[in-house]
């Protein structure tokens, strides 16, 4: 008896997949398992939306796209697309809602980029309080090798009971006293795209994956340090051209984890354990890493060190090394991860997203069952769990609000 043939490929539509984006994260963090011979065998291109229809055929024509991909440059064209299942949204974060809330009002899959919207609020009303499990969040750094590897030695016991864990970050894709021009809007609050918002999420994001949420809140301070910028322009060169913040470039929190509760199943919280974070924008002390992330145990201590706060994206091109304290032995040694071999074929960046495109394949391709019943390993960030982090990130700026206020 020969085999079932394989589910149809779902078909995507990219939103944000320009010719002339200033940041194009659709290009390097999307299109490389898409046009993988991998990333095929799952999904097809089929639309792609962007400002205009005339933005839209200038990238289908810069990225070789085939003449079938239909293009659009209206949401509600979009949206009104019967053949398109998955639509996948790379645009700034305050057009994420706008751009992608008619095709979920349509019925349609979604993937959206991390954040997912410019404030809690419009989160919520994105996704009208629910779950959502017809939807990928880009944060992917749950997925990726690291992460994993951590979870699988915690659950093995080796450093026993978790006693407290430490994260020391740094953003230093950026520079401490400027700002590029294509990112300008990184020192606008409002806009809701940031080093905190961006950076810092995705690294509490990940670590929260692995050891569980706050047990009754957070507390934290964030502090301005460097309330006036200067812009860089397009070479990477600093001009004398000024920009005034309103965004935290520092921040320090901390707070009890939730007993038992890391990573859903299978690791030992200890009561009363402690997380804390700090989180600084630019760059670290000369020599030394940008990423060191602990967690004490009862019989030893991990320590992941990277070159920055980007496990879920740029560490990779230098050496992410995690290490293990026994403190039985007294010994240090190094804890092996690895890439699968499908995802070495591709770009770095793309990797940990390749991962959350696998995931909903499988889950999609397996006849869409109820997501809490999926084994572990196989599930994947949606948008209820982006919903849990923004409204950890509007606590945050509330704190420092009313350390503002005087409050």
């Amino acid at each position: 008896m020969s085999p079932p043939p394989p589910p149809p490929p779902i078909r995507v539509a990219l939103i944000g997949l320009s010719a002339s984006a200033k940041v194009n994260w659709a290009e390097i963090g999307h299109l490389p398992y898409l046009q993988s011979e991998r990333g095929r065998s799952h999904y097809m291109l089929v639309a792609l939306l962007n400002s205009s229809v005339a933005a839209a055929e200038a990238a289908r024509t810069h990225y070789n796209l085939p003449p079938t991909v239909r293009t659009y440059g209206r949401p509600e064209d979009l949206a009104a697309d019967p053949d398109v299942d998955l639509v996948v949204c790379n645009t700034r974060v305050d057009t994420h809602v706008a751009t992608t809330a008619p095709s979920l009002a349509a019925g349609k899959a979604v993937f959206i980029e991390w954040p997912l919207a410019e404030n809690f609020e419009a989160a919520l009303a994105l996704t009208g309080g629910r779950r959502v499990d017809h939807s990928i969040i880009g944060l992917q750094g749950r997925v990726s090798p690291i992460v994993l590897k951590l979870k699988e030695v915690l659950r093995s016991g080796r450093i026993g009971r978790v006693l407290s864990s430490e994260v020391r970050a740094f953003a230093n894709l950026g520079r401490r006293d400027s700002l590029a021009e294509t990112v300008s809007y990184f020192a606008d609050r409002k806009v809701g795209g940031n080093h905190i918002t961006i950076a810092y999420a995705h690294t509490v994001d990940y670590v929260h994956d692995v050891l569980g949420e706050f047990d009754g809140g957070f507390q934290s301070r964030m502090q301005l340090q460097r309330p006036v910028l200067r812009l860089r322009d397009a070479n990477g060169v600093t001009t004398e051209r000024e920009i005034r913040s309103d965004v935290p470039d520092l921040l320090v929190v901390h707070g009890k984890l939730a007993k038992g509760s890391g990573s859903g199943s299978g690791i030992d919280i200890a009561d009363d354990a402690t997380l804390s974070l700090t989180f600084r924008s630019g760059q670290q002390f000369k020599g030394t890493p940008g990423f060191v992330w602990t967690i004490n145990g009862s019989k030893g201590e991990l320590r992941v060190t990277a070159n920055g706060a980007y496990i879920h994206s740029d560490s990779y091109k230098d050496p992410v090394e995690i290490a293990l304290h026994d403190h039985a032995t007294d010994d240090v040694g190094s804890i092996a991860w690895d890439w699968q071999d499908w995802q070495k074929a591709l770009p770095r960046h793309a990797r940990p997203v390749a991962e959350l495109y696998e995931r909903f394949a499988n889950w999609w391709g397996s006849g869409r069952p109820e997501v809490d019943d999926l084994p572990d390993g196989k599930g994947w960030p949606g948008l209820g769990d982006a919903v849990v982090r923004m409204q950890e990130m509007r606590e945050l700026f509330r704190q420092y609000d009313d350390a503002q206020r005087g409050l």
